[in-house]
């Protein structure tokens, strides 16, 4: 079993995407049998968060890092945390979101530079395909591009899953996951170059498009990774939309994620091939994996 850091990119803050929004999560993998230790950002006298920026293979296997600020949340410290942590062999999952939230995961460099270009944001990196500079929710104006809407907060949505299909994206019968939680504006990644892999894909139920929801990278001589869409695929409201949310979330929520009740298996399938991939490339991972 693996020791697992879940780490967000804000202070401790009741009314926002806070660590206590990421609850179910945390009791699922504990549940599993890892270790978790769920985490908010703090900042020491030298303006890095003091975990981050001394992050190790002898303190943790793996990182969940949810990137919900909005340019401000990694210091060059803790960049240089997670780049040493992935050259020992650390796993990595960076999630972010809508236009320029979590925009701070482009300051990572080094080994974790391909995974700073593999996310899109609206005022650094923007999307390559300029017919995609525009809203692609409809609901919220307010929220500009990047913001693909799969589907209400609560709902499920229905994602592809590129063959072959990669281990992450297998139930244990070996079919394609089906389901993830929706949201309505989620982010961009892409794959940015050969060492990368577009494994799940979605489609907006707005203009139809497909994005990419999952890019994952494996080998090179460091620790497996992944840049998500949207940490709402990880988040209690998304999975429940019954749990409480940050006031300023003001789309009314669906239910589907409760009533298709492959919709939650799924997604907590997802979770736990998550936490046994990024342990690392062990044979006796992926046997577990494709059993």
């Amino acid at each position: 079993m693996s020791r697992i850091l879940l780490q967000t990119t804000i202070p401790p803050t009741e009314d926002d995407w806070s660590i206590a929004r990421f609850g179910l999560l945390r009791d699922s993998l504990a549940a599993l049998g890892h270790q978790v230790t769920a985490r908010d950002r703090q900042v020491d006298a030298s303006g890095n968060d003091p975990v981050l920026s001394n992050l190790s293979r002898g303190q943790f296997d793996q990182v969940w890092l949810f990137a919900v600020d909005v340019g401000d949340g990694l210091s060059d410290g803790d960049c240089a945390g997670l780049v040493r942590f992935r050259q020992e062999g650390g796993g990595l999952l960076t999630a972010r979101d809508h236009q320029d939230l979590g925009s701070s995961l482009c300051r990572l460099a080094g080994v974790c530079g391909a995974i700073a270009a593999a996310h899109h944001f609206h005022s650094i990196n923007p999307e390559p395909d300029p017919t995609r500079h525009y809203p692609d929710d409809q609901d919220t104006p307010t929220i500009s591009y990047p913001n693909y809407h799969s589907g209400r907060n609560g709902d499920y949505q229905e994602v592809t899953v590129p063959e072959p299909v990669h281990p992450l994206m297998q139930r244990a019968d070996g079919q394609p996951i089906a389901f993830l939680p929706a949201h309505p504006h989620e982010g961009a990644v892409h794959a940015p170059d050969e060492t990368a892999q577009v494994i799940a894909q979605g489609q907006s139920r707005v203009s139809g498009r497909s994005f990419n929801l999952v890019v994952a990278w494996e080998g090179g001589g460091a620790g497996r990774a992944i840049a998500s869409s949207t940490f709402h695929h990880f988040a209690d409201y998304n999975w429940n939309a019954a749990m409480a949310c940050p006031s300023f979330v003001t789309e009314p929520p669906g239910n589907t994620m409760q009533t298709e009740p492959q919709s939650l298996a799924d997604t907590l399938r997802f979770m736990e091939n998550l936490a046994t991939w990024l342990h690392g490339p062990a044979d006796a991972v992926g046997a577990k994996l494709t059993r």
